[in-house]
This record gives C-alpha cells, sequence and structure tokens, in this order.
C-alpha cells in the first residue's frame, strides 16, 4: 500500500506546477492590464519594452518547472547565438511541450520576453491565455484555404514599423511550426494524408515529421526581411520513452513531461542567414520541404540508425546546457506571493474569481468583434 501511495503521488507531480502556473494567470493579467492603462499615453515602444519585461517574468516561472523542477537533462548540438537577434525560429511539432523548448533557447540568449508565436486559430478561446497572446504580439492563423494571409502580414508589418529613426524596431523571436499540426504516429489518417500531398507535388516522402506548408513562413519572412537576422532551423527529440520494442511512442504531453516522463531532451540547431533563404514562395516552398528532409534524416538516424554508436544522439559533439534556477526562481515566488496576498482577503478573492471570469468572457468578445 505504501509503495502503491509512492507511485500515486510521484504521479501527480504536475499538480504543483499546474496549481501555480495557472493560479497565478489572473495576476499576472491584472498586472498587465494595469501597465496597459498606464502606458496609455506613453510610446508604443515603451509599453512594448515593459510588456516583454513582465512576459519574461512569467515564461520564467514556466521554465522553472520545465527545466529546474524535472530535472530534465538539455542536449544542445550546434552553437547558438549567445546574442539577441531578430529571427524566425522553425521546428519539428510533435508535443504540447514543443513550444516551451523554443522559449528554453531564447532565455539561453536572453530573448525570452521577445518571444512571440503563430498559433491554431482555435487557441485564442483559451480562458485569459488566448487573449494575452494576441496583446503580447502573437498571431493566429487558420490552416490551408482559410489563411489569413493579409491579417497576418498587417501585424506583422505594424509590428516592425514600431521603430523609429531613433529607436530600433522591438526585438522579434516569431515561432512557427510549419507542419501545422504535431507529428503523432498513431494517427495514420494525418500521415497519409501529409505524405499524400507531397507525393502529388513530387515531393519526398517524410518519415518522421509531416510535410511543411510554407504560407505562414512565407508572409513572415516577407514582412520582416528588412528587420530580420536570421532563420534558426531546430530539431527536436524527446527521449526517454521507449518501448520494450527499443522503438520509440509518441512524445510526452505538458502533464507527462512535468511527471519527469522524459529525462533528457536532444535539441539540433541550425542557423540560417536570411541571405541563404529564398525570397520567392515558390522557392521557399521547395527551400523549406528541403530543410524538412534534412530533419527527417536527423531523425531516421536518431531512431533507426543500424550503428549503435550513432544511434540516440544527433550527429556532431553536444552540450549539456542547464538554466540557473536563480534565473527562474525568483518569478515563481514573486507571482505566487502576489497570488497568495490577492487569495488571504475577501475582496482580493473577488477579484480573482471575477478576472478569471470576466477576462475569459470579455476576451472572447474581443474576439468576436474583432473578426
Amino acid at each position: 500500500m505504501l509503495l502503491s501511495l509512492v507511485l500515486h503521488t510521484y504521479s501527480m507531480r504536475y499538480l504543483l506546477p499546474g496549481v501555480l502556473l495557472l493560479g497565478s494567470a489572473p495576476t499576472y493579467l491584472l498586472a498587465w492590464t494595469v501597465w496597459r492603462v498606464l502606458s496609455a499615453l506613453l510610446p508604443a515602444r515603451l509599453y512594448q519594452r515593459v510588456d516583454d519585461r513582465l512576459y519574461c517574468v512569467y515564461q520564467n516561472m514556466v521554465l522553472f518547472f520545465f527545466e529546474n523542477y524535472t530535472g530534465v537533462q538539455i542536449l544542445l548540438y550546434g552553437d547558438l547565438p549567445k546574442n539577441k537577434e531578430n529571427v524566425i525560429y522553425l521546428a519539428n511539432h510533435q508535443s504540447t511541450v514543443d513550444w516551451i523548448i523554443a522559449d528554453m533557447l531564447a532565455a539561453r540568449q536572453d530573448a525570452l520576453g521577445h518571444v512571440r508565436y503563430v498559433l491554431k486559430d482555435k487557441l485564442k478561446w483559451l480562458p485569459l491565455y488566448g487573449f494575452y497572446f494576441a496583446q503580447h504580439g502573437g498571431i493566429y492563423v487558420k490552416r490551408s484555404a482559410k489563411f489569413n494571409e493579409k491579417e497576418m502580414r498587417n501585424k506583422l508589418q505594424s509590428y516592425v514599423n514600431a521603430g523609429t529613426p531613433f529607436i530600433c524596431a522591438p526585438q522579434m523571436y516569431l515561432v512557427i511550426f510549419p507542419e501545422g499540426t504535431r507529428y503523432n504516429k498513431t494517427q495514420t489518417k494525418i500521415l497519409s494524408a501529409s505524405q499524400a500531398f507531397a507525393a502529388q507535388r513530387g515531393l519526398p516522402v517524410l518519415k518522421h515529421v509531416l510535410t511543411p506548408r510554407v504560407k505562414a513562413t512565407h508572409v513572415a519572412f516577407d514582412s520582416m526581411k528588412s528587420h530580420l537576422d536570421a532563420i534558426y532551423d531546430v530539431t527536436v527529440v524527446y527521449e526517454g520513452n521507449e518501448k520494450g520494442s527499443g522503438k520509440y511512442s509518441n512524445s510526452p504531453s505538458m502533464t507527462e513531461f512535468l511527471c519527469k516522463q522524459c529525462p533528457k531532451l536532444h535539441i539540433h540547431f541550425d542557423r540560417i542567414d536570411k541571405n541563404e533563404v529564398p525570397e520567392e514562395q515558390e522557392h521557399m516552398k521547395k527551400w523549406l520541404h528541403e530543410r524538412f528532409e534534412i530533419k527527417d534524416k536527423l531523425l531516421i538516424e536518431f531512431y533507426d540508425s543500424p550503428d549503435p554508436e550513432r544511434r540516440n544522439k544527433f550527429p556532431g559533439k553536444s552540450v549539456h546546457s542547464r538554466l540557473s534556477v536563480k534565473k527562474t526562481l525568483p518569478s515563481v515566488l514573486i507571482l505566487g506571493s502576489l497570488t497568495a496576498v490577492m487569495l488571504m482577503t475577501e475582496s482580493g478573492r473577488k477579484l480573482y474569481v471575477g478576472t478569471w471570469l470576466y477576462g475569459t468572457l470579455l476576451g472572447c468578445l474581443w474576439f468576436v468583434i474583432k473578426t
């Protein structure tokens, strides 16, 4: 019985981070709302700078749990620049944790506050988060024929134009998953459709990734090219989920990751100068597929290489990269303490509940009116 209790307790490791991450959302939104009101008459660039700092506080709390709390070992292959850059971040998509991998790399460049995401349109209905991500520069897109190119282009262009001759435009770390949906080997219909899409267009069929779609990447590159430094091409493997057959099961969910079901992360990083990227959409489509062919070959070698020495790792040397707890723990203490203080009084609890309720409703109403 004692052993069962221990195992059950271990499987509930996600509760603490879940409570703090979700529980502090109203606190964070209230802090952001106060700043948004106070900065109404101030230059947009000043508002953006403080918003980036606020975002950095919350995301450092996320990283505390997903790095320090889990103790995951991060093996980084390739030379991640130490300095901030304006980049488009392209990666294979297989888990809800993929968004946090982008944060992990950005934090190592002191660029965490500059991260923006291209997100599935349905995610805008997430309580509180959906509305705030849009305010922080996130871009919601629909797939295929419903993709709104003009809306995405206008939002990116307005962001680039936020600078003046005296103040540079805001930093941008734009995260895109060109596959459009997560790779899951059990979703045979999605895999078959992706492979058929490639075959119909005379493109090589991919095994461990889906056929990438070029629209969001092309619009982002075309809108930002004067402001852009590079493309970051990132390939991720979540190690630690082998089955008895030696094959890997699907990548972990956020809950599984927080329960330490992924002791190792392998991150292959490749920096591509913007001058090496073709600007015309058809050429970029071919270039993007070639990049995903490279990813596929990396993953085939990682999973299936007949040479045991080359299996379960990417080519080249790896660096064990660790984020200091001194960088992440203060955010946990700040947001946790502010939330606890709010919940200690009746008026604070009413404000807290009201933020969850009315913040969610107003956020949804904002999207309804906007569209």
